[in-house]
Parts: structure tokens; C-alpha cells; sequence
């Protein structure tokens, strides 16, 4: 079994009901090689990573355990969510965000994957390209995530957002009838999910954009959920319905309001002045706001449409709303603007984890069999399991290394040794996902070297040697 420091043990047994003991052991394995490993995260190498942790098996059950193993990705970040719950105790409100993200693949004979859409590609209104407005379209999985917001200490009122729920989102190209499920399907389906997790004394706050702002997601989600995001400009907003007269059929809706362009550019609606925290910093926004039915998505239900301008005129005017209209406005922009550290998450994951760089669910094409054909090309269900299961497991090794930082890590020591690595980097007061993915490699270095007696005389000056092998490695 690994040598292990006793907290990544006690993080680890909180996974125990997930996994049967021979599955739980490849578990462990598997979590520490993907932290370990430094170079590119395939399987075979976190496997070789993973080995000086683990004996008495043959590597080829620890590929059984994404391709054959009978552990659900809901119940792994249900456990998950166990970890960072304790850390949302002082909070009488739990936060998540949907998104989207694409992982990149190449070869066709991946099960799931196809062409999707890739915003990192794409260019919007120009956008200094002399090409005007482009997307581009990539091949790869394309997963629905729910993630978790999760306060640190060492941020003011900021926090890193931790994915507990994934699903993956097939073109209707590749699925047969009822198969096909579009993505705000996906993601009502996973707040479902999460509100059945939730204490009853929490509330649940969801933050999307304006594709998951949509009727299909919100009139589908739990009654006690509120739900901030992005609306159209030209929204048709209107006022509740009157009392009914006696007379007739009753009304379903009020007299036509403005739509949020439209109060925009009405000046008889004075602009407000608000200071927000968003982003790290203090910044000043105009704002407007009215009570309104966005009938087309919520009928018979009120909602706070908030109007921003940026007063340098360097931003784009925004539109927002709130399901619950009895929050203020600094509220709503401050919640929202948390759903960024989800793209923050993406990028830690695809960059420091290898999100995307498994090889699992892949078979290779014999040789003769025909002519090359464009597209995916998958042998039926051949590598299902193995996609299924790969993805969320990366996310699970995030929040582990999160979890555990936040419990046990030593910010000032991570900075200054990251300011001392980079000194160009003089005004870092809090560390990265990347410093705290090499400050829990070097606990488990520590752990092993420390399983050796002849080196226990050593243990101080190798572990402070531990910080400059990990960033050459």
C-alpha cells in the first residue's frame, strides 16, 4: 500500500464508500501519480509515477480501474462535496456554477467525442482580427460541469471553484432517439442532483451564463433554488399580472416594461453609482434596475434585471438577473462575478493536471481495414467507461489538492518560495493552484523519504531541496 502523510490518509478515507477495497487502493494510487506527475498525464505515465506507492498488483488493473470498475462519478464527488462541505459551514448559502468545457482530442476513435464548439478559438465582434467575427469548432469531449464555490482564507472575499458533477454532452449527430440530451438539460439534471446533497438548512444559489439562463434550466430547478445570470438585451420583460376582474380570462402577464437595452438608454431612469468588489479589486459601476416577469422564460414569476455601464466606457453595457428579488444589487454583481473562477479552474486543470491528455477510452485502428475516413469513428461502446470515469477523476484530484491545501497548507512559506523562483513576480501575496500542486508533491515526497531511516538524518536538508527538483522536474 502507499506511504502516505496521515492528512492526505484522512483525506483519502472520506472515499471509502465509494470504491470497493481492491478499486479504492488504485484510487490512492492513481490520485498521488497525477499529482506527482509533471510531465505529460497519460495514463501509463501517472502509472509510472504511481508505482514507487504501490505493489502487489499488475499495472494493468490500475487501467481496469477507469475501463472495468464499477464505481459512478456522482457518488465520487458526492464524497467530494464531504470534503469541502466544512468549509461552507459559516455560510447559511451555497454557491455553484454551471458551464461548459472543451477537452481537446485527437483521433477519431475516441467514444463520445466530435466537434464542438471552441471559445478559445473563436473571435467576437472583430475583436482586433482583421478576419471580423470567426468560430472555430475543435475536436474533443465536451462536459457539462457543476462546481462548487468554495471560500480560502487567503483571499479577500474570493474563492476557487471545485467541480463535484460532470456529465458528458454528445452532438445529436452521434446519438440514437431518445439519446440526445442538450446541455441545459445536462445541467438541471446535476442541480438536481446537488440540492438532494445539500443540508436542509442551506440554501443553493446558481450562477450560468446566458446559455444556461434559459427556461429549461430554471423552470426545471428545485423550488428553493435562486439563480443569477446573464439575459439577452432585448428581453421582453413585463409587470406581474393584474387581479383578476371577474370577467374573462385572467391575465398572464402586465403591462410591457423596457427591456434592459431599453432602460439603458432611457434618460428619464437616472444611472446609480455602486462600488463592487469583483476580481480582486474595488470598482465602480452606473447601474439600473427594475422588478420584472421575463415572461418568455418565468412566467408568473418576478425577478431583479440589473443594467451595468462601465463609466470609462471601456466595457460593453451588461444585463443580469436574480430569481430572488429581495437581494441588493452590489449583491448579485459581486455573487455573478464568482462564476470566473470556474474558467480559472478549467485552465488549472487542462495546464497543471492534463485535462485532456489521457489517452483512456482510445483503440487503435487496425492496419488495412479500408480507407481513412473523416469524423469520429468509434467501435460501438468500446472506451465508454474509460471516458466516463477519467475526466471526473482529474477534477476529483483537484479538489483533493485544494482541500487539503486549505487545511493544511502554509501560504506565506508557498509565496515566498514562489517569489524567490520567479522574482519577477514582486507583487504576489497569494498563491496558485500550481504552487499548491507542488507544495502537496513535496508533502508526499517528505512521507516517502521520511519511510527510509537511512535518510531520516537528511530529511531537512532534502526536503529543502524538494522545492527546486519539482519546478526542474
Amino acid at each position: 500500500m502507499c506511504t502516505l502523510s496521515s492528512a492526505f490518509l484522512e483525506l483519502f478515507s472520506s472515499f471509502l464508500p465509494v470504491f470497493t477495497a481492491p478499486s479504492f487502493e488504485n484510487f490512492i494510487c492513481m490520485t498521488v501519480g497525477w499529482i506527482l506527475c509533471t510531465g505529460r498525464h497519460t495514463i501509463a505515465g501517472v502509472i509510472r509515477r504511481s508505482l514507487g506507492y504501490y505493489s502487489g498488483k499488475h499495472f494493468s488493473s490500475l487501467y481496469r480501474f477507469f475501463s472495468r470498475a464499477v464505481w459512478t462519478t456522482d457518488e465520487l464527488g458526492k464524497a467530494l462535496f464531504g470534503l469541502l462541505l466544512p468549509f461552507l459551514s459559516k455560510y447559511d448559502n451555497v454557491v455553484v456554477i454551471v458551464d461548459d468545457t472543451l477537452s481537446r482530442r485527437t483521433g477519431p476513435h475516441f467514444w463520445g467525442a466530435g466537434m464542438h464548439h471552441d471559445p478559445l478559438l473563436s473571435t467576437y465582434s472583430g475583436g482586433g482580427s482583421s478576419r471580423g467575427r470567426h468560430v472555430a469548432l475543435t475536436f474533443g469531449h465536451s462536459w457539462v460541469v457543476l462546481a462548487v464555490w468554495v471560500p480560502v482564507p487567503w483571499k479577500k472575499s474570493g474563492g476557487l471553484s471545485v467541480p463535484v458533477l460532470w456529465r458528458l454532452y454528445r452532438s445529436p449527430k452521434y446519438c440514437q432517439g431518445s439519446e440526445y440530451t442538450k446541455r441545459p438539460e445536462l445541467a438541471r439534471q446535476l442541480v438536481q442532483i446537488f440540492r438532494g446533497w445539500l443540508p436542509p438548512h442551506l440554501g443553493l444559489t446558481v450562477l450560468g451564463d446566458r446559455e444556461y439562463a434559459c427556461r429549461t434550466l430554471l423552470r426545471g430547478a428545485p423550488p428553493d433554488t435562486d439563480f443569477i445570470g446573464t439575459m439577452v438585451p432585448d428581453a421582453a420583460l413585463f409587470e406581474s399580472a393584474p387581479a383578476y376582474s371577474g370577467s374573462g380570462r385572467p391575465r398572464k402577464k402586465g403591462r410591457r416594461l423596457h427591456s434592459p437595452k431599453q432602460l439603458a438608454a432611457d434618460k428619464s431612469v437616472p444611472w446609480r453609482k455602486v462600488v463592487v468588489h469583483i476580481y480582486g479589486r474595488e470598482v465602480s459601476l452606473l447601474v439600473k434596475e427594475q422588478v420584472a416577469m421575463w415572461y418568455r422564460v418565468l412566467p408568473g414569476k418576478l425577478i431583479r434585471v440589473v443594467v451595468t455601464r462601465d463609466p470609462k466606457g471601456y466595457m460593453k453595457d451588461g444585463a443580469y438577473f436574480c430569481t430572488n428579488t429581495r437581494l441588493p444589487v452590489t449583491h448579485i454583481l459581486e455573487t455573478f462575478a464568482r462564476r470566473w473562477s470556474l474558467e480559472v479552474a478549467f485552465r488549472d486543470m487542462k495546464q497543471e493536471l492534463g485535462l485532456g491528455e489521457p489517452q483512456n477510452g482510445w483503440w487503435r485502428r487496425k492496419k488495412g481495414r479500408g480507407r481513412k475516413k473523416a469524423g469520429p469513428q468509434p467501435k460501438g461502446t468500446r472506451g465508454k467507461k474509460a471516458v466516463l470515469h477519467t475526466a471526473p477523476l482529474i477534477s476529483c484530484v483537484y479538489g483533493i489538492v485544494v482541500a487539503w491545501y486549505i487545511r493544511y497548507g502554509d501560504v506565506k512559506r508557498d509565496v515566498e518560495t514562489a517569489r524567490r523562483l520567479a522574482p519577477w513576480y514582486a507583487q504576489k501575496t497569494e498563491p496558485s493552484f500550481a504552487d499548491m500542486l507542488n507544495a502537496a508533491r513535496r508533502e508526499l515526497w517528505d512521507a516517502r523519504l521520511l519511510a527510509y531511516p537511512a535518510l531520516k538524518r537528511l530529511d531537512q536538508k532534502v526536503s529543502g531541496c524538494l522545492v527546486d527538483w519539482l519546478v526542474a522536474a
